[in-house]
């Protein structure tokens, strides 16, 4: 007989299980998506030193907890709102993957202690996964190419509106993803925090924000000291060398003098204000 329960039913938490229970999961209902989505935009405006975003938590799953037996006048709907509504602190992009898995684990009647134990697990992964991504990766990258607009000669209205716009389609598709993906996992939310773009995007926009930077500064030191046109061969090549000069200096780590190089480069500006 197979290991596992009598029998040989396997256990709540073998591969099998887990995975059937992945593939039956049903979907998160439309307007629910909605509605939760738009109260996640609001999840920090009931901030506070004491509870952090815990109310904000309570009123994003809300509209979920309607649909526990009774409805909100019944005694599961009260205690549900009550345990989701205490400390919590996460990223504020990310804290949909909080608020779809409790909803989730809320509907299919998981004991309190446990949705308190995994609420209180997800805190520190959200706040510092989400730090990473957004603030450390995303928000810089978007503002390079902010200034990148600027230095190609665009008015402000357009600087700013491109500054936006990319922001926003970031930080609003990546709301979506995460309440979507931790209503489909629910207590298997881990697996959701392992996509490539949580734990590899960091990396590979800061290498992108290091290209657009020395694209972008020096064409907009160029123009903010009334330079020629942006699109003219000296300010395109400054642009292009710059990265490429970055390039070369990580390849050097290590096997050149920073004192060689500062003097080289004084050398080539020297040469280039007499030639000029």
């Amino acid at each position: 007989m197979p290991s596992g329960t009598p029998g040989g039913t396997p256990p709540a938490s073998s591969p099998a299980v887990l995975t059937s229970q992945l593939v039956n999961t049903p979907a998160l209902p439309a307007a629910l998506r909605a509605t939760m989505l738009l109260r996640c935009l609001a999840i920090q405006g009931s901030w506070n030193y004491e509870i952090l975003v815990g109310n904000g938590m309570g009123f994003c799953v809300e509209p979920a907890l309607r649909r526990l037996p009774g409805g909100i006048d019944g005694p599961a709907y009260k205690a549900a709102l009550a345990r989701q509504s205490v400390y919590f602190n996460a990223h504020p992009y990310l804290a949909g993957l909080a608020v779809g898995a409790l909803a989730r684990a809320e509907l299919d009647q998981v004991p309190p202690e446990r949705i308190e134990r995994f609420r209180t697990a997800l805190c520190g992964p959200l706040g510092s996964v989400g730090d990473r991504l957004v603030w450390a990766a995303w928000l810089p990258a978007c503002s390079l190419v902010a200034i990148l607009v600027f230095g190609l000669g665009a008015p402000p209205l357009g600087v700013l509106l491109a500054f936006l716009i990319l922001y926003n389609i970031g930080h609003l598709g990546l709301r979506d993803w995460a309440l979507r993906a931790g209503w489909h996992h629910g207590l298997r939310v881990a697996q959701a925090m392992g996509h490539p773009v949580l734990q590899h995007g960091p990396r590979y926009i800061g290498r992108v924000s290091a290209v657009l930077g020395g694209l972008a500064l020096p064409l907009a030191v160029h123009r903010a000291i009334g330079g020629e046109p942006p699109l003219t061969p000296v300010p395109l090549a400054v642009a292009v060398a710059t990265p490429v000069f970055a390039l070369v200096l990580v390849r050097l780590h290590g096997r050149a003098e920073g004192w060689r190089v500062v003097l080289l480069v004084l050398a080539a500006f020297v040469l280039y204000s007499v030639v000029r």
